[in-house]
């Protein structure tokens, strides 16, 4: 099997459905060249045959009698560029007369032919013949054999050969100009091999030019260019997870390791030994906290977690993460206010849904000023079921709003050491409603509070 380009694959390919359809062009050309040859040269001998045929008679002793005087005189005033033959025979197959341009040639005289279009030769010269009987009263009482040169036919003879002759010069130069045109149209599938040939891992800046005109390599140079800035964004959030988690991961192992080294250069009493342990533990809680939420945010980055849909009731589970959160909510004295105008249920994953009120609700709980209010709403919208949190604490930075979703990033941490965080709850919410098709907005005033709201699709209405 040979192998060929692109170019000459497109190139053959035409050609083949091409030449198909010039050698039916080519067949019937001949075809009809053919047909209407032959039928011109066959009326031509019938019309001859017909005209002589009205120039005998016969007499009472069943002899037939030509009109040898009618038939000169007709063959010296018409003028004939193909010449006809005539003879003429006995019924005893002995020739009576015949044309003068036989001269000293003869028609051969068939048997059991008559009245058919026979093709013969006289003296190596293709012609055509009919032979029909001359009959009186029932007997056969000679031949009349009428005969003309094939000499026309000849051109159906060149013309098939040209045909053949023209037919593979006419494919040859079909194909060079079917690759010609083919190696322009597939110009762009080059220009992406080039372009694609630049791209590595540290030079993911390049794209493809699209091409001018906008059909399938033009989708196609889009779509590549689309996979390219999905794939350097998903390297560059690799990069940046990898080093900030490196960096999170580090700074409570250190913490862990210097207590650790404070408490051996020398001997202490019990309690402070407790008090640093208990550092410790609390560190490492913190560690064991972040890997959880490391691991889930991981779990869902590439979105191939398969969401199982059912019936969730809102109010309920709304509730049970309130009671979760109980002893937070106690020790800061805060206010809880809900406010649920119905029962809303929505068709969702319940597991997700609920890391997602989790993550919200402790945020709200850990930001929020001591004896304040927490309000919690559910209602209904443009056929959509939203969820309303609002806390009245610190607020965040209308320069950190865009930045808040962004995995372990932390708005005014210098400020607020005291509140201890990953930055990593927010950037899994922001995943999971991307995930469930949950639209996610936030309002925030500094010193004032922060209200996040959630819009469910309106699929998911019960």
């Amino acid at each position: 099997m040979f192998s060929f380009s692109f170019k000459n694959r497109i190139a053959f390919n035409y050609i083949v459905s091409g030449s198909f359809l010039i050698a039916v062009v080519f067949v019937f050309i001949y075809s009809v060249v053919k047909y209407s040859v032959n039928n011109h040269i066959n009326e031509e001998i019938q019309e001859e045959l017909n005209k002589h045929l009205n120039d005998i008679s016969t007499d009472s002793n069943d002899t037939y009698l030509i009109q040898v005087d009618q038939w000169r005189a007709r063959e010296h005033n018409s003028i004939s560029v193909n010449p006809v033959f005539v003879e003429f025979y006995d019924n005893h197959k002995e020739i009576i007369d015949k044309s003068p341009n036989l001269k000293n040639s003869n028609i051969q005289l068939l048997n059991n032919v008559n009245n058919k279009f026979i093709d013969t030769k006289l003296n190596s010269i293709p012609i055509r013949q009919i032979q029909t009987p001359i009959i009186n009263k029932g007997k056969i009482v000679g031949y009349l054999v009428v005969a003309m040169s094939l000499e026309d036919f000849q051109i159906v003879l060149i013309l098939k050969n040209i045909l053949l002759i023209t037919f593979p010069l006419i494919l040859i130069l079909l194909f060079l100009i079917a690759r010609f045109f083919a190696g322009k149209s597939i110009k762009p599938v080059q220009t992406i091999i080039e372009t694609s040939s630049q791209i590595t891992k540290d030079n993911l800046k390049t794209r493809i030019p699209l091409p001018f005109n906008k059909d399938e390599l033009y989708v196609l140079s889009e779509n590549i260019n689309h996979l390219l800035d999905r794939v350097e964004n998903a390297i560059d959030r690799e990069k940046q997870f990898t080093s900030d988690a490196s960096h999170e991961l580090r700074t409570p192992l250190a913490v862990i390791k210097g207590t650790l080294e404070v408490l051996i250069r020398k001997p202490r009493n019990q309690q402070e030994y407790e008090e640093r342990i208990q550092f410790c533990v609390s560190e490492v809680d913190r560690l064991n906290h972040m890997v959880d939420q490391l691991l889930l945010l991981a779990r869902f980055e590439n979105q191939k977690q398969n969401i199982k849909k059912e019936t969730i009731y809102l109010n309920a589970l709304i509730l049970d993460n309130l009671i979760r959160f109980s002893d937070k909510i106690d020790n800061k004295k805060i206010k809880i206010i809900t406010s649920f105008n119905d029962d809303y249920y929505i068709n969702s994953d319940n597991y997700l849904i609920s890391i997602i009120f989790s993550n919200l609700i402790s945020n709200a709980i850990k930001y929020s000023n001591n004896e304040t209010d927490l309000t919690i709403k559910l209602f209904e919208d443009n056929n959509s079921i939203l969820f309303s949190l609002s806390d009245k604490g610190m607020g965040i930075a209308a320069t950190d709003i865009d930045k808040i979703f962004t995995s372990f990033f932390r708005s005014d941490v210098v400020n607020h050491s005291e509140i201890k965080g990953t930055g990593l709850g927010l950037s899994i919410v922001k995943r999971l409603c991307d995930l469930l098709k949950i639209e996610i907005t936030l309002t925030s005033e500094i010193n004032k509070g922060t209200t996040f709201i959630l819009r469910f699709p309106e699929v998911n209405l019960k």
